[in-house]
């Protein structure tokens, strides 16, 4: 159960699933299972998963009601700073503009902020393998207190 019941995860740096667009869903789990994204921990469990498993596992978890599992209020100010920082690097544009995802492109709404925080920092970075080079591209030399921000703001959406 790393990725919660109902596949809202409350476990640190593992992200949520519900909620997730099937195809986005999809395409990571092959991606993992054909060692083209490394994911050390999932890999025993993908390796031996048929396409047809794969389908199943996504349309399950992309039904599923996404929450935010994020304790206490919400900060007015991270999160304005968020908001509009998500405005600013047109985040909306592949996310949606309620953040939901849609086809390969993930869900960010109610994500768990330090799951979210840890893959920009990855992908500004540079570390992120199988991933978007859009993602670097959009968040590169965004500072890391920008990246908390939107991380904040985020995880914090319905």
């Amino acid at each position: 159960m790393c990725h919660g019941a109902g596949g809202n995860s409350i476990t640190p740096r593992i992200p949520s699933l519900a909620g997730q667009p099937k195809l986005f869903i999809e395409t990571q789990l092959v991606l993992m299972r054909e060692e083209l994204r490394p994911a050390p921990v999932m890999q025993p469990i993908v390796q031996k998963m048929k396409d047809a498993d794969i389908t199943r596992f996504a349309d399950h978890y992309a039904k599923l009601p996404a929450k935010s599992t994020e304790k206490g209020p919400a900060d007015p100010k991270l999160t304005a700073r968020g908001k509009e920082r998500a405005a600013a690097l047109r985040c909306g544009v592949c996310h949606v503009s309620d953040f939901k995802g849609q086809n390969q492109v993930p869900r960010l709404a109610a994500q768990r902020s330090d799951y979210l925080a840890a893959e920009m920092r990855a992908y500004r970075d540079n570390k992120r393998k199988g991933g978007d080079t859009i993602m670097a591209a959009a968040l590169y030399g965004v500072p890391d207190a920008d990246i908390d921000a939107l991380a904040h703001f985020l995880s914090r959406l319905p």
